[in-house]
């Protein structure tokens, strides 16, 4: 069985991660690439993805883990930027982010992706195309 990625969002007090990364996980395709990029991002040892819906709540121990993490990556899908609003409502310091559909790929339904759509969001952060 393939070990499950580690999950940034205060489980356990023992995760260390460098970075965590919000994916917006939205209901169009590029909102599914930035859930699939951020996994597998993760499986690559890049850090740790956590789920932006409980960032919105402001739960203490994903905040605690943000607070000792180095960087903070967003994947927004699209121009929205529904990920990106949610961490400055709750004050986080983003170190980058990227939107899938300024990379090239056109929203569209759920499932209208591809395995090379999601490398393109993954290889953009290890580039740092995304830096702030």
């Amino acid at each position: 069985m393939a070990e499950e990625p580690t999950c940034s969002c205060g489980a356990t007090d023992a995760l260390t991660v460098k970075r965590i990364i919000f994916p917006c996980a939205g209901v169009a395709n590029v909102g599914q690439i930035t859930n699939d990029a951020a996994i597998q991002l993760t499986g690559e040892g890049y850090g740790g993805a956590a789920c932006v819906a409980l960032l919105a709540t402001g739960a203490e121990g994903l905040l605690k883990n943000i607070g000792s993490a180095d960087e903070i990556l967003i994947l927004d899908g699209c121009p929205v930027q529904c990920a990106k609003t949610i961490a400055e409502d709750q004050n986080i310091p983003i170190s980058q982010h990227i939107i899938v559909t300024d990379l090239g790929i056109t929203k569209a339904g759920s499932r209208e992706y591809t395995d090379d759509d999601v490398e393109v969001i993954v290889s953009a952060a290890w580039e740092g195309k995304g830096r702030i």
